[in-house]
Parts: structure tokens; C-alpha cells; sequence
């Protein structure tokens, strides 16, 4: 028996309509292997879920390292900062600025005996 373009058409309607009906595995005469179909069903649906709990958490892993490398940039400046701001002549100059009457101490320190 030859097929015809028409039966392709009909094929598909009759698929569709399967399909509407909730008919189709039992048209296909795979109602033995429904549990089967099932199963298959819900592996790729916790394999696609996986993927893209995968995908979620590897962009807030690219925004947390973008957020740390900003946060490297910004501890790097305050180490160079405070390594600036002891040094004796910015500390005197900034106690100078202040009007503090803190300077350097004119004679050593002594040890008091106990």
C-alpha cells in the first residue's frame, strides 16, 4: 500500500487529536511501558532542573568574584593608605594641621624602677 501526502496530514490530526484526548500513549500501544515513560519523564525533568540550578549558581559565583576582586582593589588602597599615614613626617604634619601640641619628645625616655 502506498502512502500518500494526505496521509501525513492525517497522521498529524489524528496525533493531535490523540494528544487533546490524553489518548496517545494507547493509541501507540505502549500503555505496559507507561510507567516507564513516567520514569524517563522525571529523569529529564530533575536533569534539566539540575542544569539550571547549575547555571544560577555559577553567575552568582561570577558576581561574587567580580564583588571580591572590587573588594581587593579597595583593600589594597587602604593598606597603602594607612602604610602612608605612619609614617613621621605625615603623622606630624597631620598633628600640625589639627593644632595638636603632641611633638617629639625633646630628651629620651626613662625607665622608672620599681
Amino acid at each position: 500500500m502506498a502512502w500518500k501526502f494526505s496521509d501525513i496530514r492525517h497522521f498529524i490530526l489524528t496525533s493531535l487529536k490523540a494528544i487533546l484526548k490524553g489518548e496517545l500513549l494507547l493509541r501507540a500501544n505502549v500503555g505496559r511501558y507507561f510507567i516507564h515513560v513516567i520514569y524517563t519523564f522525571l529523569l529529564f525533568v530533575i536533569i534539566i532542573w539540575i542544569s539550571l540550578k547549575t547555571e544560577a549558581t555559577m553567575a552568582r559565583v561570577e558576581q561574587n568574584r567580580a564583588a571580591i576582586t572590587e573588594l581587593e582593589i579597595e583593600q589594597s588602597q587602604m593598606v597603602f593608605d594607612l602604610s602612608s599615614a605612619s609614617r613621621r613626617s605625615t603623622v606630624e604634619s597631620n598633628l600640625e594641621r589639627l593644632g595638636s601640641n603632641v611633638a617629639e619628645p625633646e630628651k629620651p625616655a626613662f625607665r622608672i624602677e620599681r
